[in-house]
C-alpha cells in the first residue's frame, strides 16, 4: 500500500526533484520542470502549482530563502528543499520504483468493452493502432539515439521505459491480430454471431460474470 503523504499529489514530486538541484522561485520552477518533460512523466494539473508549492512550505518540505525583484516584474519568493523534503522525496522514489500499483490505461478500459465492437470492426481498429503504434517507436527509438548522444542515460530511463512499453504493447497486438485474422481466437464464431443476430449467447454472459468474479475476488 502507498504511504499517505502530507502533500501527495504528483507535482509535488516534481518540485521537490527541482529544488533538489538548487534554489529557485515558483516560475523558474514551473520552467525548469516543463523544460525537462516532467509533466508528460507524471499527471499532475497545473493549475493547482501554487497551491502545491504552499502545502510544502507549510509541511516545512521546502521553506523560502529570500525573496527577488527583477525589473518591474512582481517579487518573488525563492525557496528551497529542506532535509525532510530531501527524505520525502527520497522515500517517494523509492516507493514509486519498487511497489507495483494498479494503473488504468484507457487501451485497457477499451479493451475491456471489445465485445461491443463486430470482430471485423475490432480488428480494423487495432491494426490501426498498430500502425499508429509503430510509427510513434520509431520515432521514439530516433529521439532516445538523438538524446543519448548529449544526455547521461540515468537521465533517458524513463523514456527507455515508455519505449519498452509500447514495443512490448506492438507485439502483443500482433500475436491478438493473428488469431483474430487467422480465425484461430477463441469464440470468434460466438462474438461475430452475436453483431449479425443481435442476441447475446448465454454462454458468453455467464462467462463474462464468472470473469468478473475472479477480478472482484482477486
Amino acid at each position: 500500500m502507498p504511504k499517505r503523504r502530507k502533500v501527495g499529489n504528483l507535482l509535488a514530486l516534481a518540485v521537490l526533484s527541482a529544488l533538489a538541484q538548487r534554489p529557485m522561485h515558483p516560475y523558474e520552477i514551473a520552467t525548469t520542470l516543463r523544460a525537462w518533460g516532467k509533466d508528460q512523466d507524471m499527471e499532475f494539473k497545473w493549475g493547482s502549482f501554487y497551491t502545491v508549492i504552499g502545502n510544502l512550505d507549510k509541511h516545512h518540505l521546502i521553506e523560502a530563502v529570500e525573496s527577488r525583484r527583477e525589473g518591474r516584474r512582481p517579487e518573488r519568493t525563492v525557496y528551497r528543499i529542506t532535509d525532510a523534503g530531501r527524505a520525502e522525496l527520497v522515500d517517494w522514489a523509492r516507493e514509486l520504483v519498487a511497489t507495483p500499483m494498479p494503473e488504468h490505461p484507457r487501451f485497457r478500459a477499451g479493451l475491456s468493452v471489445l465485445a461491443a465492437l463486430h470482430p471485423d470492426e475490432a480488428t480494423d481498429l487495432l491494426r490501426q493502432r498498430l500502425d499508429l503504434l509503430q510509427d510513434a517507436i520509431r520515432q521514439d527509438r530516433e529521439t532516445l539515439d538523438a538524446h543519448l548522444r548529449e544526455i547521461p542515460r540515468l537521465f533517458l530511463v524513463e523514456s527507455e521505459y515508455d519505449l519498452a512499453m509500447r514495443n512490448a504493447e506492438a507485439a502483443w497486438l500482433r500475436a491478438l491480430l493473428a488469431e483474430l485474422t487467422s480465425g484461430s481466437y477463441p469464440g470468434l464464431d460466438t462474438w461475430r454471431a452475436y453483431h449479425e443476430t443481435g442476441e447475446m449467447p448465454t454462454e458468453l454472459t455467464e462467462k463474462a460474470g464468472d470473469s468478473r468474479s475472479v477480478d472482484t475476488i482477486e
